[in-house]
């Protein structure tokens, strides 16, 4: 027998109600786990695994290699800095990569225009692991709204790690193997721009990309 919730000074919680409003709750949750799903699925490579197809590579290119399905980026012999873009340009999108590195190293993933950078490895000016902090330039290079939390307890050091960045409007996000680090909101980084990886100059660094992924958003 399902109580009915009755009206007046002796009203009660009825099971029946409860129960419908839990199927409620668990309904919605669903919806929105589903969405968050079909947007991770819905991820399409943009690296293939064998060659820079797709990719804007430097002349010459002594930096970026394919290595059994993983893209290879280290410095030459002089230390010097690259960056390899895509030649597709996004603005709302999520992209994700695999990433390993060992010791210290200072990478990125890039977006919009101007150049918005999630930071892999060492900063260069504050001397300290900043992986999956925004950087943005300028006199506050590493904005503390932008800064990453926890990422120590997340990041496997050596090993493959899954970095995420979603970019939607002026709202910037980033996951690392599955949990969300980071937000920034600016409205300056509005403008589509190819994604870029960085090998930084003046320091000796070896970074590995693979299962390297993005999605234009609506």
């Amino acid at each position: 027998m399902v109580r009915t919730f009755t009206e007046g000074p002796k009203a009660a919680w009825v099971p029946g109600a409860l129960a419908g409003l839990a199927a409620v709750g668990v309904l919605t949750l669903t919806v929105g786990l589903a969405a968050a799903a079909d947007e991770a699925d819905d991820l399409q490579p943009i690296f293939n695994g064998k060659d820079l197809t797709g990719w804007k590579a430097p002349e010459p290119n002594p930096y970026w290699k394919v290595v059994d399905g993983v893209l290879v980026g280290e410095n030459n012999p002089a230390l010097r800095g690259s960056m390899l873009y895509t030649e597709k340009e996004y603005g709302d999108c999520v992209v994700e990569a695999e990433v390993r590195f060992s010791g210290e190293i200072d990478s990125g993933i890039m977006i919009r225009k101007p150049e918005l950078q999630v930071q892999i490895g060492v900063s260069r000016s504050l001397k300290q692991d900043m992986t999956c902090c925004f950087y943005t330039g300028g006199k506050d290079a590493y904005p503390e709204a932008g800064r990453a939390k926890d990422v120590d307890k997340l990041l496997k050091a050596g090993e493959w790690n899954t970095i995420r960045l979603r970019a939607k409007g002026d709202t910037f996000t980033v996951s690392l193997n599955g949990q969300q680090v980071a937000t920034y909101a600016n409205k300056k980084y509005a403008a589509a721009a190819p994604i870029g990886l960085q090998i930084h100059s003046g320091v000796k660094m070896k970074v590995e990309y693979r299962n390297i992924k993005a999605k234009v958003l609506d």
